[in-house]
């Protein structure tokens, strides 16, 4: 049995990314978080990126931890954006919170801002922290 491989996650399906931004990136054949990541994984990679496109490098880093979040099963378009928003904006941050009260901050989050998107449940907290856990480093930030 052959396991089809997913095509990775395009930047442009991002919830509220600027799309100016996206199409400057896709001029470079940057389309998607695994091609981000190999562009933007550093510091001084972002800062040429942005140089080069004349954009900021806030934009970049937005679009680099988007697509480092969206290594985790589960947390693409839509709960990537929340759990940026929310402020849990990185893997390593992610997998430094306890479930329950990642729960909790998130769905406050919800509460007071009006984000439109549910909250996640129990269970998919729960293996969403336990899978960044276990997700190797692969940003310099």
């Amino acid at each position: 049995m052959t396991v089809k491989k997913r095509n990775p996650f395009k930047l442009r399906d991002f919830r509220g990314v600027d799309s100016e931004v996206v199409a400057k990136l896709e001029t470079q054949r940057i389309r998607n978080v695994e091609q981000m990541l190999v562009a933007g994984c550093k510091k001084e990679q972002r800062s040429a990126l942005a140089q080069e496109l004349e954009v900021s490098e806030e934009d970049i880093l937005e679009l680099v931890k988007l697509s480092d979040l969206a290594r985790l099963p589960g947390v693409k378009g839509i709960r990537t954006r929340l759990y940026y928003d929310a402020g849990v904006d990185t893997v390593e941050k992610m997998a430094n919170w306890e479930p329950e009260a990642l729960r909790e901050m998130v769905t406050k989050y919800v509460e007071q801002t009006g984000f439109t998107g549910i909250p996640p449940l129990p269970k998919e907290v729960s293996s969403t922290v336990a899978n960044a856990q276990k997700l190797p480093k692969v940003v310099d930030y």
